[in-house]
């Protein structure tokens, strides 16, 4: 049999680049007044470009009615210096001084990072209080909890340089760490692939006081050896998302379908894709997902700029509205507003 290609997630298109593809996007807003707060965003300025608060404020400004934004780790303004454990903090700091920043004015009509869940590397054990009190102290309270990426695949997929162990949630130091997350009121962002998600259940079963939020509808891969096997991972995900859900403390973000790993192959089109498009593709996903969790514990996320790779910030929501147009006003409210300003503890009316 011969060798499935491999997968990279390097060759993207920049942030300027997409500027330009995504201006064929525009389309007119959907349910313009439902409230939304969007759970899952990333500041940052990599080679691919610049995403930072000015530039947040250009999508929030597409039509949605945004209430509130939740930062996610996104490796950016680490120190540089000072104990190894406590320079993730460094990224909460960042994030304050880019809200201060006069350039950022604009954006506050929209309470950009009104939450955020920074990053540390829980294998530091019962070190990590220490960090944990930095960051609450940094943010002003703003913190809400820690992501520190579990994704792990065994093929030659390229997903960065964040790799961490196969067994990190098995790991002693990793839960060590894990554990000082409840007494603080911190959650879990888990970011890992569909084949863990038994892991990370059986991490839910071990801390239950612990709220875990699954990132990314648990990641179902559909590129490299997964491509073309779609039916196949898909059974395979919904049953052990299914088992996860047993788990009262586990909720789902319900997004990130823009990206690479999923296989829809979005990106590669010379026009965008509009919205009726993305909710055709995506609604097994999402459908599962609200089934599966119910619409107390499911929230849409934007995960910006990542999923920009396939579409505009406003046919995004767009996507979302269409697929959750047979739900209730109830449901909707949970899933747009309510689940992540509980989840995150936002305080928004």
């Amino acid at each position: 049999m011969p060798k499935a290609p491999s997968f990279t997630t390097n060759n993207v298109r920049s942030l300027d680049e997409l500027r330009t593809w995504l201006a064929a996007s525009r389309e007119e807003i959907l349910e313009p007044a439902l409230p939304i707060v969007d759970p899952h965003h990333h500041l940052r300025e990599t080679a691919h470009g610049r995403y930072l608060v000015p530039e947040l404020a250009d999508d929030l400004a597409s039509g949605h009615n945004i209430r509130a934004t939740v930062f996610v780790d996104s490796q950016t303004g680490h120190r540089r210096d000072g104990p190894a454990v406590t320079r993730p903090v460094g990224e909460t700091e960042f994030v304050l001084q880019s809200l201060a920043a006069p350039a950022a004015s604009r954006a506050s009509a929209w309470n950009p990072c009104a939450g955020i869940v920074g990053n540390l590397d829980l294998t530091f054990g019962a070190a990590v209080r220490e960090a944990l009190e930095a960051h609450i102290a940094a943010a002003q309270g703003r913190f809400r909890g820690i992501r520190d990426p579990l994704m792990w695949d065994g093929s030659d997929i390229n997903y960065g340089v964040r790799r961490p162990p196969p067994d990190r949630m098995n790991d002693p130091r990793f839960r060590a760490g894990f554990a000082e997350l409840a007494p603080l009121r911190l959650t879990f962002d888990a970011w890992l692939f569909h084949a863990q998600l038994p892991l990370l259940t059986d991490l839910a079963r071990s801390f239950p006081a612990t709220t875990i939020i699954l990132n990314h509808v648990g990641a179902p891969l559909g590129v490299g050896p997964y491509a073309g096997r779609r039916a196949e991972i898909f059974d395979e995900w919904r049953k052990s998302l299914a088992e996860l859900a047993r788990c009262p403390n586990v909720v789902v973000k319900v997004g990130g379908l823009g990206m690479l790993f999923f296989g829809f192959g979005f990106e590669h089109r010379d026009v965008p894709a509009s919205s009726d498009e993305l909710a055709a593709a995506w609604r097994p996903y999402v459908e599962t997902c609200i089934d599966t969790f119910g619409h107390d514990r499911c929230m849409f996320e934007s995960n910006f700029p990542v999923d920009k790779q396939s579409c505009s910030y406003a046919t995004l929501w767009n996507a979302f509205k269409r697929i959750a147009a047979g739900c209730s006003a109830t449901e909707k409210s949970a899933l747009f507003f309510g689940t992540a300003n509980r989840i995150y503890r936002l305080g928004l009316d």
